[in-house]
């Protein structure tokens, strides 16, 4: 009997190669959302910092032009902080998207592979009666051979 040919091969392939692809994205997406989250809580960090700087110098010496400057500057922290949670958003529905393509890659390729278990399945019941057709073949012409020989 000849060997098992699985005739979707190249169709599996492809789908690895697309599900890789989609793993690699996945990772891209988590690292830019970890960097994103990294972000903002360092501005939100720098912004906290700031409201303790601008309340302990109201309470040791007023003095108009560095509270201006702190304000300032603690408004300038508190845009981007805005900003980067904005992108903290993007980046976490970025990690959605990918993450579905990623599993709906991974469906793909688990098809493949159910459609080629069963080939092979099919391919090993297919060789087994096959070879007992031989079987049986051998022993009926051993069995024919015996009686003539009587």
């Amino acid at each position: 009997m000849k060997s098992f040919r699985f005739p979707l091969r190249p169709v599996a392939i492809v789908r690895a190669n697309i599900e890789l692809r989609a793993r690699e994205a996945l990772a891209t997406a988590l690292k830019a959302a970890a960097a994103a989250e990294e972000r903002l809580a360092l501005n939100r960090a720098r912004a906290k910092d700031l409201e303790e700087i601008i309340f302990d110098g109201r309470r040791i010496r007023f003095r108009a032009s560095d509270e201006a400057a702190f304000f300032q500057e603690y408004r300038r922290v508190c845009a981007a902080a805005m900003e980067t949670e904005r992108l903290v958003i993007a980046a976490q529905a970025e990690v959605r998207k990918r993450r579905d393509a990623c599993v709906e890659a991974n469906r793909q390729v688990k098809v493949v592979a159910r459609l080629e278990e069963k080939a092979r399945a099919s391919h090993r019941t297919a060789w087994r009666y096959a070879e007992q057709q031989e079987i049986d073949e051998i022993a009926g012409f051993r069995a024919f051979r015996q009686r003539e020989a009587l």
